[in-house]
């Protein structure tokens, strides 16, 4: 959603000319440095839409720095998301570095005390005012590392969503017609499924599964079931209506052939790639595909968001945040206050990301336009349901593997969902 008016670039000129003074006398909080190299670490692919706008930002930080070098390191996201910890609590913590949100990782990171708080840099700097109150809640933590008040620990430039990715013309092939409901949804897979077709690209030994099972439930909930799971603003029961429908139509789907037995235990590059090579005509997973289907799949694809549900996973994306130990914070501010600006927010836009700052007008290509459209459709009927393993640390392993048992067949639903119950009991604060 483009969920600001731009910056007036005066206004950012200054801001930065002024932290460049701070960090040209090494301001306050720096750490010793001599303010020379900005180590970063993100886990997006070049082709990706991010990892295109960050690229650009990363030249354009160096021609305002002059003299300073960015030293960049690819981590993978699965990489961060276990050793985050360890390395921010050594020597070998970057100065900034792309952070996945929620109460289980950014969360728990602030309240250990690994994370700068940036709140001051924020409301100087005008981040605030950029991005709207969905996209804010995974930015702020409060003193139990909860989301949605507090402090900033980070900040997102773009947003991110889940949606139906499809495969116009392996749809075409098999006449069938490009599903508009869910029941049209269903129908189609059935058919593929008679053709020897698994309709649905999945990864088991990663995030895929476990949201398609997600939003399964979000197709019968409603945003105080969210804000109950999510914010600990109500109890959780895994064995309700919304979590048992999801789990047992999952199970289902399995029986049916829409997902495949052998998908236990892929990763999602796995499932992406089997997308892009059209062995499966259908994926569900989020933006951040989008950019590299948009390079890599050689035949025409649509997107739609998911049918018969108001709500769908998605959120402000992954946060830019700064370690406690980082020795270059001030150039770190500078670099998120690039990757904010109208000509970064732009080129994300255009290559397929979701920004959140860019000038409509300039943003030209036409499946982009409907990418950040379907996002403000979204936004504007508050369906951003963020992601089921935020709530508790430890959950996205917990998921991971309780989901792979559904696959393979070695779990019924009703014991799944309160294997669930009690890993969320153990990990959700007391009420």
């Amino acid at each position: 959603m483009l969920t600001a008016r731009r910056r007036v670039v005066a206004t950012a000129a200054a801001v930065l000319s002024g932290s460049l003074l701070l960090a040209s006398c090494g301001g306050s909080d720096s750490g010793s440095s001599d303010g020379k190299t900005l180590k970063l670490w993100h886990y997006e692919g070049p082709d990706s839409a991010m990892g295109a706008a960050w690229n650009e930002a990363i030249k354009e930080f160096e021609a305002k720095h002059p003299g300073v070098k960015v030293k960049f390191e690819e981590k993978g996201f699965e990489q961060i998301q276990k050793t985050a910890p360890m390395v921010l609590n050594s020597s070998d913590a970057p100065d900034i570095m792309e952070y996945n949100k929620g109460n289980a990782t950014a969360g728990l990171l602030s309240k250990q005390g690994l994370l700068t708080d940036l709140t001051d840099e924020v409301t100087k700097r005008g981040w605030d005012k950029k991005l709207s109150a969905g996209v804010k809640t995974t930015s702020q933590y409060d003193t139990n590392g909860v989301m949605g008040s507090g402090k900033w620990y980070g900040v997102p430039n773009y947003a991110e969503y889940t949606m139906v990715f499809y495969n116009k013309d392996l749809f075409k092939k098999y006449g069938i017609a490009e599903p508009k409901t869910f029941d049209d949804l269903t129908a189609a897979m059935d058919t593929f499924v008679s053709k020897g077709i698994t309709p649905l690209a999945n990864s088991g030994a990663e995030y895929m599964a476990q949201q398609y099972l997600y939003q399964l439930a979000l197709s019968k909930a409603d945003r105080s079931w969210v804000d109950s799971y999510e914010l600990y603003k109500g109890k959780t029961d895994f064995h309700d209506a919304a979590w048992t429908y999801g789990a047992t139509t999952f199970a289902d789907w399995v029986k049916k052939g829409y997902i495949g037995k052998t998908s236990s235990g892929t990763k999602a590059e796995d499932a992406g790639v089997a997308f892009i090579q059209g062995k499966n005509p259908i994926l569900f997973s989020g933006s951040w595909w989008y950019g590299r289907f948009k390079t890599e799949n050689k035949f025409d694809w649509g997107t739609m968001l998911w049918p018969g549900s108001n709500l769908t996973l998605g959120s402000g994306g992954n946060l830019w945040v700064v370690p406690k130990g980082a020795k270059n914070k001030d150039l770190a501010y500078d670099f998120i206050d690039i990757t904010m600006s109208p000509k970064i927010q732009n080129l994300l836009g255009n290559k397929g990301g979701v920004p959140v700052a860019a000038d409509p007008n300039a943003i030209t290509d036409p499946q982009s336009k409907t990418l950040i459209a379907n996002f403000n459709t979204l936004s504007q009927r508050d369906g951003l349901a963020f992601y089921p393993d935020w709530p508790v640390p430890g959950f996205y392993d917990t998921l991971v593997s309780e989901t792979q048992k559904l696959i393979t067949g070695s779990e019924q639903p009703d014991a799944y969902l309160s294997a669930l119950q009690k890993a969320y009991d153990q990990g959700a604060p007391k009420q």
